[in-house]
């Protein structure tokens, strides 16, 4: 009989060898380690952990070091990784209704934005997202933009005009630049700065962390504070992962996602404040828009377009309804 407990020994092994494999998972995002975004993945994969006792395992990867967006897009969709931080911009290529959250003028401010991502609008985005492949675990905050210029000091509407202005290669963007007698110029974010110093552009738009975080505001010191567009960000799991989880499973991701979407607009703000207050104490200069109507007036074009599109127009009315 003492071969029986050699065997129930070995058993008892083998399950305690294979309980303690855990599944490792590799995250992805754009941003640099100490940014908001990362940091709220860290704490993301921590919690998965927990409550997983350890079978879930994720190594976040941050700055883009696994490639840029559009691969890490198709990463994602091809298994080389299993989850990622993405903006609203390959979204969009995969739910058109997004691109609504492009539009300028859109949201008055964050809190306003996640009234409508965290209820009943997040929700439908988040079902078509997933039928394309993007299980949405948090929304996060992708900030206000404004402009900031260096051959110029905008106070109004008019001092734009005429301005090459630098934007992402996004129909939208372009297309309020033009409504605002302005040149826009498609550069990758990374030239932006050799852009400023060739005399390239006049101007750029971003979020306040971003200004500080590349050093433009050494060459850009004259802010514009429109926070012209207000857009989010998302955590997101392959859909292939997510038909791999239990239920149980499935609920501490969820779970540790929407905790982590709060940590990262509560370190987003503390990040905006403090890029405000190092940009300023090193001679930026901050005017803010007093009258948003004039920019509103001439985005109409832009607004009735969407309008117009079926693929845009619930979304945009649920949003402009409330």
């Amino acid at each position: 009989m003492a071969w029986l407990g050699v065997l129930c020994l070995a058993l008892l092994c083998g399950q305690a060898s294979h309980a303690q494999a855990p599944t490792r998972l590799r995250a992805w995002n754009i941003h640099p380690d100490g940014y908001p975004v990362t940091e709220a993945m860290k704490g993301f994969a921590a919690q998965v952990a927990r409550a997983t006792q350890g079978r879930y395992q994720i190594e976040v990867f941050s700055n883009a070091t696994l490639g840029d967006q559009p691969k890490a897009v198709q990463m994602l969709k091809s298994g080389e990784i299993d989850i990622a931080e993405f903006s609203s911009g390959p979204l969009s290529d995969a739910v058109p209704g997004i691109k609504v959250l492009n539009l300028p003028f859109l949201f008055t401010d964050s809190a306003h934005m996640f009234r409508h991502l965290d209820g009943a609008l997040g929700q439908r985005f988040a079902a078509n997202l997933q039928a394309a492949g993007f299980v949405v675990l948090g929304w996060y905050d992708g900030g206000g933009r404004s402009f900031y210029c260096a051959n110029r000091a905008p106070a109004n509407i008019r001092d734009l005009a005429g301005a090459s202005i630098r934007v992402q290669q996004s129909e939208v963007f372009m297309e309020m630049i033009r409504l605002l007698d302005a040149k826009p110029v498609a550069l990758p974010f990374k030239d932006v700065l050799g852009g400023f110093q060739q005399g390239a552009i006049d101007c750029a738009e971003n979020n306040m962390p971003s200004y500080e975080s590349t050093g433009h505001f050494k060459l850009a010191k004259s802010v514009y504070v429109t926070n012209h567009v207000i857009s989010p960000e998302a955590l997101v799991v392959s859909s292939a992962l997510w038909a791999r989880l239990s239920p149980e499973d499935r609920k501490a991701f969820s779970d540790a996602g929407a905790q982590s979407a709060l940590l990262m607009r509560e370190l987003w703000n503390r990040r905006v404040a403090q890029a405000l207050e190092n940009t300023a104490r090193q001679g930026a200069q901050f005017v803010r828009v007093k009258d948003i109507s004039p920019f509103v007036r001439r985005m109409a074009p832009l607004y009735s377009k969407y309008m117009a599109d079926p693929t845009t127009r619930e979304e945009l009315l649920t949003i402009i309804a409330k």
